[in-house]
């Protein structure tokens, strides 16, 4: 073990992770919630939303979808052209991967911000491999739905060592609700590489 990660290990993650940070923005957000949330349980219950409203239906290969409820926030969309689509906007794939990715690399974040990790550098990648003849029809053999997800993730930082590293990794991994939905379904390589 690096010297680093040994001072960083004995200092941060003993005690069996209490993680009480009082300089953590996370620790202090989250120490609110969870007074909310062992007051009213039901208050932890939450809806993530997107609406498509059918614009311009005689155009099959374009849509707007609004995200988040309360903001109503239109992403132009579109499809690949592998499925016949002109390839303009972001696809329903992409915006998959965009959610697994954004998730992942949020959780890293707020778990290196509990725990003292100073992140220099951080780089979530998401691939989602799919064979369209499924989704067209065109071979009965192929399954309609991505076969696999790919992830790769940089992750640099100027107090923790490639131990910490890969246990902030694990952590993360454990915690981003995109990937432990995604998981049961399908298979999903993982890639870490230390900066």
């Amino acid at each position: 073990m690096e010297k680093d990660d040994l001072k960083f290990t004995a200092k941060h993650l003993a005690n069996k992770l209490k993680l009480r940070n009082v300089n953590s923005e996370v620790v202090k957000r989250h120490n609110e919630l969870k007074k909310v949330y062992d007051n009213d349980p039901q208050m932890a219950s939450i809806v993530d939303s997107a609406v498509v409203k059918g614009e311009n239906l005689d155009d099959p290969f374009h849509s707007k979808v609004l995200m988040n409820d309360e903001l109503n926030l239109p992403l132009k969309t579109g499809l690949h052209r592998a499925v016949g689509g002109d390839h303009d906007y972001s696809t329903p794939g992409d915006i998959l991967c965009a959610a697994l990715a954004v998730c992942l690399e949020s959780t890293l974040r707020m778990i290196a911000d509990r725990l003292e990790i100073q992140l220099e550098h951080t780089k979530v990648s998401a691939e989602a491999h799919l064979d369209v003849r499924g989704t067209l029809k065109f071979d009965k053999s192929v399954p309609v739905g991505f076969q696999k997800l790919n992830l790769e993730v940089e992750i640099g930082s100027n107090n923790a060592g490639e131990k910490v590293l890969n246990t902030l990794f694990s952590a993360a991994v454990k915690s981003c609700v995109v990937y432990q939905t995604l998981k049961p379904g399908i298979p999903i390589t993982k890639t870490l590489k230390i900066i």
